[in-house]
């Protein structure tokens, strides 16, 4: 697949030169880069870091950086500020926002936790800050079934905000959680009529499929899992090929992981095409280059809601 040129760079440094000047931006200011595996190929080939939601929540708990600059979403660049409240913590693009993250309010959330108050609240990662601090417990799609497994049989839960990755843990573990009615937009428009039509294309190739899927899809699917964990799956399985249900920039991380494989993304209409998340593209070289220049823009939280919103995010890292 090739790679996308970068939006806003019109008349700025070249690519390179962008780069080598980001590089020397952070050594100057002591900061770190971390990247989610969504990002474009290079942002991650730039990144200190990349992974996924669990590990890079882990990365920002343990640098040692004056400065993290986040390359991903709000509520990641949020979720690194609680985690280092001394720290500056930099997102390239403020409005690079989250679809489930939008789909869940705090005021919503307080209502729903005053009808149900003998249930613990479980909030995915992709989350507000603000959600964190009305939450008991915050997973990832890494360390969800997990940690719901741990907890007691008879716990009510109440799971928000994403209906597919609460649906998946509750058929796999035969729980009965109560489920907030958000999804990803970019997962949720993967049909598996279209799906299979990539993967008959293809007959040599598995399905992998992100537990944000819908339930139809997730049923087709050779494996499920979290990006980190898909990336574990095709290093270790024997399949020469694989349709991948899942953002497009998963691909970067699969083919440098094992190069000698062919990965087709799975696009809306069946195709092998895109399958963008448009909050994640958000955020280019540029932008990021103008970031550690400005030292802004930067988030923002305040003392009570970083306290509050900590709880949760370091009961999970402990679990985890």
């Amino acid at each position: 697949m090739e790679t996308k040129g970068m939006p806003g760079d019109k008349g700025g440094l070249e690519k390179q030169a962008l780069m080598d000047e980001i590089r020397r931006l952070k050594k100057e200011k002591n900061a770190v880069l971390l990247g989610h595996y969504y990002q474009v190929p290079e942002i991650q080939e730039i990144a200190d870091f990349v992974g996924d939601s669990l590990a890079l929540a882990q990365q920002a708990k343990n640098t040692t950086a004056d400065i993290i600059l986040f390359a991903g979403v709000h509520f990641m660049a949020e979720t690194a500020k609680i985690l280092n409240p001394d720290k500056k913590v930099l997102i390239p693009d403020l409005t690079a926002g989250c679809s489930l993250a939008d789909a869940c309010k705090a005021g919503d959330l307080k209502a729903m936790k005053a009808e149900y108050p003998d249930h613990m609240v479980l909030s995915y990662v992709n989350c507000s800050a603000e959600v964190k601090c009305l939450s008991d417990l915050i997973c990832t799609s890494g360390n969800a079934l997990k940690l719901v497994k741990s907890l007691l049989a008879d716990q009510k839960i109440l799971f928000v905000p994403d209906r597919n990755l609460g649906g998946y843990i509750n058929r796999m573990t035969g729980r009965n959680m109560k489920l907030w009615p958000g999804c990803c937009e970019v997962h949720e428009m993967l049909k598996a009529e279209n799906v299979l039509k990539l993967k008959q294309a293809h007959p040599e190739a598995k399905l992998i499929a992100h537990p944000e899927c819908n339930q139809a899809v997730l049923e087709v699917a050779d494996f499920v899992g979290s990006t980190a964990a898909m990336l574990k799956f095709i290093k270790e399985d024997a399949s020469p090929a694989y349709v991948v249900a899942t953002e497009t920039g998963i691909l970067h991380a699969m083919g440098k992981t094992c190069p000698e494989k062919t990965f087709y993304i799975a696009g809306a209409d069946g195709s092998c095409g895109c399958n963008d998340c448009p909050h994640m593209k958000k955020n280019t070289l540029e932008k990021i280059y103008r970031c550690l220049m400005d030292e802004s823009p930067e988030i923002l939280l305040s003392d009570e809601v970083i306290r509050q919103a900590a709880k949760p995010i370091e009961k999970m890292l402990r679990m985890s």
